[in-house]
């Protein structure tokens, strides 16, 4: 179906508007899929805070050109597809992962974490990588664990004096 320019204009400023607002973007070639399958990626997808979207390669061409992306030989062939990670890229890799895992018609061609362009591997490993929520706790515990250590050093000594204290006076009782 043939797009008038009107409507390639603003296709082409809604994917500009998605690349400007995304942290990472996924491109996977979906040759075979359908319908189901790529209703339920959109679902998953959007459960990260992301957005799936079948995409016209021409036009994600000159949106990438426009924002300052480098466009890899063979990157935008085939059929295009584009997933946006607009606060969480990891959780949306791992999104998509989850979404086409066991469906041979979509494959990772790539993508672009801020304007760095990722390999299919380096898409992998930051879907392998813990969500957002899950690494600021890791670090806060990081963080608290000095603190934590401090306290119970300076408290050990006063333990351990209640400790002989008590020993002490469980051992004058049982004299008594």
């Amino acid at each position: 179906m043939a797009l008038s320019k009107q409507k390639k204009n603003e296709v082409l400023d809604q994917y500009k508007d998605w690349l400007k607002n995304s942290q990472a973007v996924i491109l996977v070639e979906y040759t075979g899929a359908n319908m189901k399958d790529m209703e339920n990626i959109r679902a998953k997808i959007r459960e990260s805070d992301g957005e799936f979207h079948v995409v016209k390669n021409t036009l994600v061409k000159l949106a990438l050109e426009a924002n300052g992306f480098a466009i890899p030989e063979g990157l935008l062939e085939n059929s295009s597809a584009a997933s946006f990670a607009f606060s969480d890229p990891a959780g949306t890799a791992k999104a998509l992962s989850e979404a086409t895992k066991g469906l041979e018609a979509i494959k990772v061609k790539g993508g672009y974490m801020g304007t760095e362009l990722l390999s299919e591997a380096q898409v992998k490993a930051l879907a392998d990588l813990p969500p957002l929520p899950v690494v600021r706790a890791q670090l806060l515990g990081v963080l608290q664990a000095p603190a934590s250590k401090l306290v119970r050093t300076v408290a050990e000594p006063a333990r351990s004096l209640a400790a002989v204290l008590k020993a002490y006076s469980e051992k004058a009782q049982a004299a008594v």
